[in-house]
C-alpha cells in the first residue's frame, strides 16, 4: 500500500492525464506534487500521510457547510438506502424546485442538470431559441463551465494552465461569442448599440469568482441590463458561485437586478453534482416536451442531490450564517493585507460577503487584465508556504478563498500567523 503523497500522485498519473480527473486540481500553476486526500472534516481535509489542513479551498466553493455535515449525511444516507436514482419524476426534485423558486423569485420555471456547465450550455440553447438569434456576448476572464461556446477568453481553469486557445474548440463555435472586458460598461454599450441585433443573451459572472473575487461597478450591471432590453437580447446570470454563497437566495437580490434566465450550481447541490438553470416561464416552456428546445439529462434531478440540496437549505435558512461568514472573511482579509503591508509586498486582496482572493499587484483589480498582472512568482511561494503550514487554497491566482460555517476564530487567527511567516520568507525573496 502506497504511504506518501508522491506514491499515490505516481499512482494518479498512471491513470488520469495529469494525474488530475479536472486540470484545476494540478500543480500546474505554483509547481510541485499535489497531497492526495483522504477525508474532509468540518473546515479540515486530511492528506494520505495524516496532515490536517485548514481548508479555504472549499472544493471550489460548494461546501459552504464544510465537510460532511451531519445533517448532508444524513440526507444522502437515506436517499441511497430509498435509491439513488429512479429515471422518474420524484417528490424530492418537486419539493427542491420549490424551494429554490422561494428564495429565488426570478425563477418562474426551472430545470435540474447534473453541472453548472450544463446549466449554462442549456440556457444558452434556450436564448438562441427565444430569440432567434445565435451570438452569445460575455466577458473576458469569466469561467462558464467546458462548454465549446463558452471557453474563448475564460479565466480559473483555462487560465491557470495557461491556455489561451483551446485545441478541439472549433473557430466557428467561438466566432458567435463576444468577449468584452468586464466592468467596462463603455464598450459593452458601443457594442452592443452597433451590432446588439445580432445579440441572443449576455452571459455574466454578477460577481465574478474566476479571475478571483471581483464585485461588478453599479454602472456595469445597469450598462448590462439596459442595452440588452434595448436589443431585444436576454441576460443570463451565472449564479453558480454566488447562489447561497453570500445570502440565502441569489446575490441578484443584493445587487437589485433581475435576469431573464439564471445558472445554478455548486453549493445547492451540498456537495453532490448539481447544476440548474431557470427563470422566465416564457423563455423556459420553448424546452421539450413543451417546445422545440431539446435538453435532457438521465441524472437531473436525481434523489441524492436533491435530498442534500434541501437539507442543506434547511441548515442555511434556520442558522442564516452569512454574517459570520463575512466577519471571518474581514478579519482574513484585513489581516493578509496588514501583513504584506508590514514586508512591503504588492498585495491586493478583493472580498464580497465570505469569499475573497489575494493578487500580488500594486492597485486595484477590477478586470481580467489586472489579475493576470499578479506576480505568479510570489503567488507560488505564498501558496506553498500556507499548504507546508497547514493552509490549503486552490493553486491559482486566480481562484477565491471561501470561509465555510466551521471554520473557527482560532482557525482564522492561525491562518494568519501561517501568512505572518510565509510572508517574512516572501520578503527575503521579493
Amino acid at each position: 500500500m502506497c504511504a506518501t503523497n508522491e506514491e499515490w500522485f505516481t499512482r494518479a498519473e498512471r491513470l488520469f492525464p495529469g494525474g488530475v480527473n479536472s486540470p484545476a486540481r494540478a500543480y500546474a500553476a505554483v509547481g510541485g506534487t499535489p497531497p492526495v486526500f483522504v477525508r474532509g472534516e468540518g473546515a479540515y481535509v486530511y492528506d494520505v500521510e495524516g496532515k490536517r489542513y485548514i481548508d479555504y479551498l472549499a472544493a471550489y466553493g460548494p461546501l459552504i457547510l464544510g465537510h460532511a455535515h451531519p445533517a448532508i449525511v444524513s440526507a444522502i444516507s437515506r436517499a441511497a438506502a430509498e435509491g439513488t436514482v429512479l429515471g422518474t419524476t420524484t417528490t424530492y426534485e418537486v419539493e427542491f424546485a420549490e424551494r429554490l423558486q422561494s428564495a429565488i423569485p426570478s425563477l418562474e420555471r426551472l430545470r435540474f442538470t447534473t453541472s453548472g456547465t450544463e446549466g449554462v450550455m442549456s440556457a444558452i440553447r434556450v436564448a438562441r431559441a427565444f430569440t432567434g438569434r445565435t451570438t452569445i456576448v460575455k466577458f473576458s476572464g469569466c469561467y462558464h463551465g467546458h462548454a465549446d461556446p463558452v471557453l474563448g477568453d475564460a479565466g480559473s481553469g483555462t487560465a491557470t494552465v495557461g491556455l489561451s486557445h483551446v485545441a478541439g474548440v472549433p473557430a466557428e463555435t467561438l466566432r458567435d461569442v463576444w468577449s468584452l472586458p468586464y466592468n467596462d460598461p463603455e464598450t459593452l454599450r458601443t457594442t452592443m448599440r452597433k451590432r446588439g441585433e445580432r445579440v441572443a443573451a449576455v452571459l455574466v459572472e454578477p460577481v465574478v469568482g474566476n479571475f478571483g473575487i471581483v464585485p461588478p461597478e453599479p454602472e456595469f450591471l445597469r450598462t448590462i441590463h439596459e442595452e440588452a432590453a434595448r436589443a431585444g437580447a436576454l441576460v443570463i446570470y451565472d449564479e453558480v458561485i454566488t447562489a447561497f454563497r453570500f445570502a440565502y437566495g441569489a446575490v441578484q437580490s443584493l445587487l437589485g437586478y433581475t435576469p431573464d434566465l439564471t445558472v445554478l450550481g455548486k453549493i445547492i447541490g451540498g456537495g453532490v453534482p448539481i447544476g440548474a438553470f431557470g427563470g422566465r416561464r416564457d423563455v423556459l416552456e420553448l424546452l421539450a416536451p413543451l417546445g422545440p428546445t431539446f435538453q435532457a439529462g438521465t441524472f437531473a434531478g436525481n434523489p441524492l442531490a436533491m435530498r442534500a440540496g434541501l437539507a442543506l437549505l434547511d441548515v442555511l435558512a434556520k442558522e442564516n450564517p452569512y454574517g459570520e461568514l463575512e466577519r471571518k472573511a474581514i478579519r482574513l482579509a484585513e489581516g493578509l493585507t496588514a501583513a504584506a503591508r508590514r514586508y512591503r509586498l504588492p498585495f491586493t486582496v478583493n472580498r464580497f460577503g465570505g469569499a475573497f482572493s489575494t493578487h500580488f499587484v500594486d492597485g486595484p483589480v477590477r478586470t481580467y487584465a489586472d489579475a493576470r498582472r499578479a506576480d505568479d512568482r510570489l503567488f507560488s511561494r505564498f501558496f506553498h508556504g500556507l499548504r507546508e503550514r497547514g493552509i490549503l487554497i486552490a493553486p491559482s491566482k486566480y481562484e477565491a478563498w471561501f470561509t465555510m460555517v466551521p471554520h473557527t476564530w482560532d482557525d482564522v487567527e492561525a491562518t494568519l500567523r501561517a501568512a505572518e511567516d510565509v510572508f517574512a520568507e516572501l520578503a527575503r525573496i521579493a
